[in-house]
């Protein structure tokens, strides 16, 4: 009796790279979830890790502008993002970083606030934050700051990037005790985890193809 011929087993199918509308969409966005989860968070009187906790401990401190001072402290990581992950990357990151600063600014005049509850801000804050950058990552995009760092480390060594980040923004949380109250710190702290474990299960080296 003749054997039944085997099926070939389907070719692995070759991600189609995102159009320029698909990166379009995601820097936007990414750049609105992230700034509406950092609004949260700001009109809590929170912080957060990163090159924005950066901003918002500033912000605290002096009451200089977000968008400014995130805008400024963005710089000098373009340099590197040049060098080691490509214009590419790099000009869609500064359009991230510009979309971003913008939507910080103006933010305020669309939305009111009157009243959040710490917990929800620390919570949904970080939830929207880790998301957008999620968004931003799977476009080959960041935020900028330490988010260019901990992407070259993904891609080069394998150390996942919501685990880099974390250990980074452990480091600016405990800077922040100087500016802010222990209960505040320990909502921000809640808030900073959920961020970085968003990251950490959902954006993890090989796991996402597609350009």
């Amino acid at each position: 009796m003749a054997s039944t011929p085997t099926a070939a087993a389907p070719s692995a199918r070759t991600p189609a790279p995102h159009t320029l509308f698909d990166d379009a969409q995601a820097l936007v966005a990414g750049t609105m979830l992230a700034s509406l989860g950092v609004a949260l968070m700001t009109k809590a009187g929170l912080v957060t890790g990163g090159i924005a906790g950066l901003c918002l401990l500033l912000h605290h401190a002096t009451g200089a502008p977000f968008g400014a001072i995130f805008l400024v402290l963005s710089l000098p990581f373009y340099l590197f993002a040049i060098r080691r992950l490509g214009w590419t990357f790099t000009l869609k990151t500064l359009g991230a970083v510009l979309l971003f600063s913008s939507a910080a600014e103006l933010l305020p005049r669309a939305l009111d606030l009157a009243r959040i509850q710490p917990w929800y801000a620390a919570c949904m804050g970080g939830i929207l934050v880790g998301t957008g950058l999620l968004v931003l990552f799977r476009h080959q995009a960041s935020l900028g700051g330490f988010n260019v760092l901990c992407l070259w480390l993904q891609e080069r060594r394998g150390w996942p990037a919501g685990l880099v980040q974390l250990a980074i923004d452990t480091l600016i949380l405990l800077a922040s005790l100087t500016v802010i109250a222990p209960r505040p710190w320990l909502y921000s702290l809640l808030g900073t985890a959920i961020l970085n474990l968003t990251l950490a299960v959902n954006h993890r080296p090989c796991r996402y193809a597609a350009r």
